[in-house]
């Protein structure tokens, strides 16, 4: 897997370049001040992985990311958390605060291969085959799982495809998230953003922006977040804080 970092700060991107080559093998293809020089590095150059900080002089990281095709990976890198649900509506792979951790970069960078591999013509066939009673069929890795639905504790949507996670499976799936939340009960499973759906019963706590579900966050959208505290919580909070 390979990647390039875009940052308007040099300090930044040097130390972005020196914490990668300490977690990982990722190859770095390039380092990038702005988002127009990025851009056409990658009119002919394939990328997996972008490093993108989001405030920078022209065109800022979000804006960037809007426009990157389906197969290219966006890792957010910020001093700001402000724009941390902006970045999951853009459905990018993880959200890092600067100083960046250690810990958190091989994390997003081990989410990144994970979706790498699902991205690929290895896992392109996967599919959901049906949803009888209270569980689901779903074809995954030339297998077929059956999983009840009081299992999945939530589901995670990248661009077309979506990842079930149960206490002790994770699994990979070709469908989009509108399309498989149709097909699970909607009182027991929620649309809490664009990239996730959970169910209600794994929840332990909330507040205005994220949910837990264990060791499990997500984030909860603005979007979304009435709807979630009329069902959740009875209505009986304040959705705006």
């Amino acid at each position: 897997m390979n990647c390039i970092i875009v940052d308007d700060e040099p300090l930044a991107r040097q130390e972005m370049q020196a914490l990668i080559n300490d977690v990982s093998d990722i190859e770095i293809l390039g380092m990038f001040p702005n988002a127009p020089s990025a851009i056409k590095f990658l009119e002919t150059n394939s990328v997996d992985v972008i490093f993108l900080d989001i405030e920078m002089p022209m065109v800022t990281g979000l804006q960037f990311a809007s426009q990157l095709p389906k197969n290219t990976l966006v890792i957010f890198t910020t001093a700001y958390p402000k724009y941390a649900l902006e970045s999951y509506e853009l459905d990018a792979i993880d959200y890092l605060l600067k100083p960046v951790d250690k810990s958190r970069l091989q994390k997003a960078i081990n989410k990144a291969e994970t979706y790498k591999k699902l991205l690929s013509d290895e896992t392109e066939k996967n599919t959901l085959e049906s949803n009888t009673g209270d569980y689901l069929i779903i074809k995954s890795e030339r297998r077929f799982f059956r999983i009840n639905f009081a299992d999945i504790k939530y589901i995670e949507g990248l661009k077309d495809y979506v990842v079930i996670y149960t206490g002790n499976q994770k699994l990979i799936t070709a469908m989009n998230l509108k399309t498989i939340h149709q097909k699970i009960p909607h009182g027991t499973f929620l649309r809490v953003s664009k990239s996730y759906v959970v169910n209600i019963n794994f929840i332990d706590s909330f507040d205005h922006h994220n949910i837990y579900l264990g060791e499990n966050e997500v984030p909860l959208g603005d979007v979304y977040k009435k709807e979630f505290f009329r069902i959740y919580a009875g209505g009986s909070l304040n959705p705006e804080g």
